[in-house]
């Protein structure tokens, strides 16, 4: 599961401003603690305990993500130019920590589980890294004639970002479809977590 939020400035800077163009990425991991004897305890646990999803169930783990952009918009002779568009990602993972003593079966399946949980939610940190990478991509260069307030690009490149933050967005959904179907990848983690 994952959460969002996108921000943009644009600021207008000289001809000869300096440029130096490239999102970065800055990564957090937070944990919340479970306890429990048994697999099932543990779910039961994470459901109660677990990141918010919606108004009233938790999700086992969660990708959380906030976007801010910083442009250097240039204007010449009445035309505006995208000189440099640099992305701040702010990406968050929220897992399960164990705190109570497991037995070794226990351990191995927690293992196991965390391992699926884990890689599922780097699954959504990728999408989300891809999605600034091309964000990036879709203001490079961008120009625009007569617009010698710069609103004109600022208007379109926020629109060009936001373009393809719907368009990674639906991309995060169909995953999320597809991992939490019936029978998906995520029931199986939790079945052989909880199996007796």
């Amino acid at each position: 599961m994952r959460l969002k939020a996108l921000t943009c400035l644009v600021a207008v800077g000289a001809l000869c401003a300096p440029a130096s163009a490239g999102s970065r990425i800055q990564v957090e991991t937070r944990t919340y603690d479970v306890s429990g004897v048994s697999g099932a305890a543990l779910i039961v646990a994470i459901n109660r305990k677990g990141p918010k999803r919606g108004f009233m169930t938790h999700a086992i783990a969660q990708t959380s993500y906030t976007a801010n952009w910083d442009m250097v918009v240039l204007q010449n002779n009445g035309s505006c130019r995208v000189r440099q568009a640099s992305g701040t990602m702010n990406l968050v993972y929220t897992f399960p920590r164990v705190v109570s003593p497991m037995t070794p079966v226990l351990r191995q399946r927690w293992s196991r589980f965390f391992a699926g949980v884990r890689a599922h939610e780097e699954t959504h940190g990728r999408i989300a890294r891809q999605m600034m990478r091309e964000a990036e991509r879709s203001v490079a260069g961008l120009e625009i004639a007569n617009d010698s307030s710069c609103n004109k690009a600022r208007s379109e490149a926020r629109r060009r970002i936001e373009a393809v933050y719907a368009q990674y967005e639906a991309k995060q959904n169909a995953f999320d479809v597809s991992e939490h179907r019936e029978g998906g990848h995520v029931e199986h983690l939790v079945m052989a977590l909880i199996k007796p």
